[in-house]
Order: C-alpha cells, then structure tokens, then sequence
C-alpha cells in the first residue's frame, strides 16, 4: 500500500490544535482594505476553528496532520 500524498496547499492553510480540531485563518484580509473598518480588520486577524462540516473533508485532504 502506497503512502497517502498529503495537499500541500492544505497544509500550508491549516494547522491542528492541542485537542485536534483545524484552525484558519479569516478571508477577505488581503487588498481593498481602506473601506473595511479598523474594528472589522482586527477581528480578521483571529484564527477561526474550521467547521465541523468542512472538517471531515479536510481530515482526508490532511492525513498526517
């Protein structure tokens, strides 16, 4: 049985915390950012745990992890 190929891409967006679920970064915090309020840019800067119904999916993408 061949080894499993983790994405790469995946892996460089996700990273698994201490009691295993994903975390990620936010969106949409990349360009046009004078019309995004101070407020709202700040809290883009949090990482966000990754939903339970994208985690699965995820998982496979990200065997190792």
């Amino acid at each position: 049985m061949p080894k499993m190929k983790t994405s790469r891409a995946a892996a460089k967006r996700f990273k698994k915390t201490g009691t295993g679920l994903l975390k990620r970064s936010k969106a949409y915090k990349s360009h046009i950012l004078t019309k995004k309020s101070t407020k709202r840019k700040r809290n883009l800067r949090q990482a966000a745990i990754t939903d339970a119904t994208n985690a699965q999916n995820m998982k496979k993408i990200l065997p190792y992890l």
